[in-house]
């Protein structure tokens, strides 16, 4: 069995606004295994991005605080790591790609030099160590004429071209797992499709773990293993990709899977669409923070919060109702 990489349990972060204390994440519990890519879905605003970059310790504080939790990377609680020790892990154990690479490379500096940087800082390079292995990166991500392309600045590259630096630029400490934040979200579709070629080809050669963000169980399908769905700073189901698409538990994971078309011939249905809108949490959540939207919601769905509760082998489920009955679970 593959080894524990990281193990998150009971993750609290909140943000403090002039309307009052925001509740994003709320008791958050996950783990990955060497090599395992998770994926992680909700629509936006349920706390997947805030639960990532709290465990790098990435939240901006104030006007977050996380008041809760451990985030154990090989056996080191990355919340209570001095400032110091978390940089050595931030970019260089664990990196992270975002979601709009225009905005996370800096516009007035050369590609080169951003991506020298973290060569530098955290691989022990020379100046000249540190070019080199950047045109070998940039060549391993598709950039042609590597070498002339690093005295380029941002905006002269394209957007699936800057995001396949922004993964050159992950890639460059060799990191044992890699957080992708909805890295093809500002791309168009065969754009996407490259870049997720890409990230699978790229773990089958380094052998990282990945952490995969995004509200589009579509591209989920074709790259994770395991897949957990939040909603309302919750972990609201948890299962193995087949088993998730196959037999939902959740009636929110079963709202966005009914959301995507199918691709099989011939075959027709009607887009299911969730009605209402995520909750704003100013209080954290004593009751399920799905019922307002939920078909299946009965009486104690409003009362009590459900824990998260093994369904099958591996597969979990926050949910009071058993939706193949419709009645609650025993």
């Amino acid at each position: 069995m593959a080894n524990e990489l990281l193990n998150v349990q009971d993750l609290e972060t909140v943000f403090n606004t002039p309307d009052g204390v925001i509740h994003a994440v709320n008791g958050v519990d996950f783990y990955l295994k060497e090599g395992e890519t998770l994926g992680v879905v909700g629509e936006s605003g349920c706390g997947k991005s805030v639960t990532m970059l709290s465990c790098l310790r990435l939240v901006a504080m104030p006007p977050g605080k996380i008041i809760n939790g451990i985030a154990n990377f090989k056996g080191k609680d990355m919340l209570s790591m001095s400032e110091e020790d978390i940089r050595h892990v931030r970019g260089g154990q664990i990196a992270m790609i975002f979601q709009d690479p225009m905005t996370s490379l800096n516009p007035v500096m050369t590609i080169g030099r951003q991506m020298e940087e973290p060569l530098l800082l955290h691989m022990g390079m020379n100046k000249e160590q540190a070019r080199k292995r950047s045109i070998e990166l940039l060549e391993q991500v598709g950039i042609p004429r590597a070498g002339d392309r690093l005295k380029d600045y941002p905006h002269q590259y394209s957007g699936g071209m800057r995001q396949r630096v922004m993964i050159a630029m992950a890639l460059s400490c060799n990191p044992q797992i890699l957080i992708a934040d909805e890295p093809t979200t500002a791309l168009d579709v065969t754009i996407q499709a490259q870049i997720v070629e890409l990230v699978i080809k790229l773990r089958e050669q380094l052998g990282m773990a990945i952490i995969w963000i995004t509200h589009d169980l579509g591209v989920i399908a074709s790259i994770a293993q395991r897949v957990m769905v939040m909603y309302g700073g919750f972990v609201i189901e948890e299962a193995p990709i087949k088993k998730l698409y196959s037999d939902p538990t959740h009636p929110y994971t079963v709202g966005l899977l009914g959301s995507l078309p199918s691709t099989q011939k011939g075959a027709r249905h009607r887009l299911y669409s969730i009605e209402g809108m995520p909750p704003v949490l100013y209080q954290r959540p004593q009751s399920c923070p799905f019922a307002p939207r939920c078909r299946w919601v009965q009486p104690i769905c409003r009362e009590q919060l459900p824990l998260l509760e093994n369904v099958d082998t591996k597969h979990t489920v926050r949910c009071w109702v058993d939706i193949k009955t419709g009645k609650v679970r025993a």
